[in-house]
């Protein structure tokens, strides 16, 4: 098993089925044909010696040798990512595309006013943005998938560093017909009973929020689930329920002409932490670090006395 022939593209065609059942998934992924792929990869195992995947009409599997093998293939395809990304650095600053992570309830309310400043601030790099559930974040993080994340805590991961940037507040929203409407603030005894309206629960949104609900004994309204805030938003308006929503959500999406009515409550703090996470072997953390700064007192900018910077 001399591996003299093995390939960095091999490696990673190799990283990428291990995740899937099918070639041919793999392949769309990859963007790449699938025969192209199973040449690719019964090259990679020639070289090796071994046999990677079983194959069979309903799929491909790893075999034993190929999932022992799957770890090392990680550090090392982390390893060459390392060494280009310190060499570019070194000789270019931040330059290229990063791939910023970001989940569905803080990015489109507070992206488009960070963006536009990072871009003219670091005039070559950019940053390519895709939604993601936050259960899905960490582990696309720690795959190699990003190089950044914008996410809310907890965030777990022994191979991620966390940067906290900002602490949200989190409002009470009612139709302007509810019995709520009239009132600046409630006590959280009143929540009791109170039918609640939140978002799907792979979103760690939904997690808060059924805590809130089972600490303040309010009713979480698990067949009105609504796919994004802003389906929450509209269920409000018609009625379905009342619904804790994040302070820039509000300030970006609410108008006075929405009919809808915000609230505190007067004798709790209901909040949640944003954070900028990258992975521990990234040369560039300290770069990070400075770019996390700067989301920082970007978002203080805009939204003011809407957030507490950590």
């Amino acid at each position: 098993m001399s591996g003299k022939n093995i390939s960095l593209k091999q490696l990673r065609y190799y990283a990428v089925s291990a995740r899937y059942n099918s070639l041919r998934q793999a392949a769309r992924e990859l963007r790449i044909s699938q025969p192209s792929l199973s040449a690719q990869l019964s090259a990679l195992e020639n070289n090796l010696g071994v046999e990677l995947f079983e194959r069979n009409r309903s799929g491909i599997y790893l075999t034993p040798i190929g999932r022992e093998l799957l770890k090392e293939t990680h550090t090392a395809i982390e390893a060459v990512n390392v060494i280009a990304e310190s060499a570019n650095f070194a000789s270019k600053g931040p330059t290229g595309t990063f791939r910023l992570g970001v989940t569905p309830s803080i990015g489109p309310y507070s992206l488009p006013w960070i963006l536009p400043t990072i871009h003219k601030q670091y005039k070559n790099m950019k940053l390519f943005v895709r939604e993601e559930v936050y259960t899905d974040l960490a582990q696309g993080l720690i795959n190699g998938n990003y190089d950044l994340i914008l996410t809310t805590l907890p965030l777990d991961a022994p191979s991620i560093t966390v940067m906290p940037l900002l602490r949200e507040p989190i409002y009470l929203v009612t139709s302007n017909t509810h019995r709520f409407a009239k009132k600046k603030s409630v006590k959280a005894i009143e929540l009791e009973g109170e039918e609640i309206l939140t978002i799907e629960e792979h979103h760690q949104f939904y997690k808060q929020v059924e805590d809130l609900c089972s600490k303040f004994h309010a009713k979480l309204l698990r067949d009105y689930e609504g796919t994004s805030l802003d389906a929450i938003r509209q269920m409000v308006y018609m009625e379905m329920g009342i619904a804790f929503m994040p302070a820039l959500y509000l300030r970006s999406e609410i108008k006075p002409r929405d009919n809808l009515h915000i609230l505190t409550l007067e004798d709790e703090s209901i909040f949640r932490i944003h954070a900028l996470a990258w992975r521990n072997t990234s040369p560039l953390r300290n770069f990070y670090r400075e770019l996390g700064a700067s989301f920082q007192q970007l978002i203080k900018e805009h939204f003011k006395k809407d957030v507490t910077l950590l």
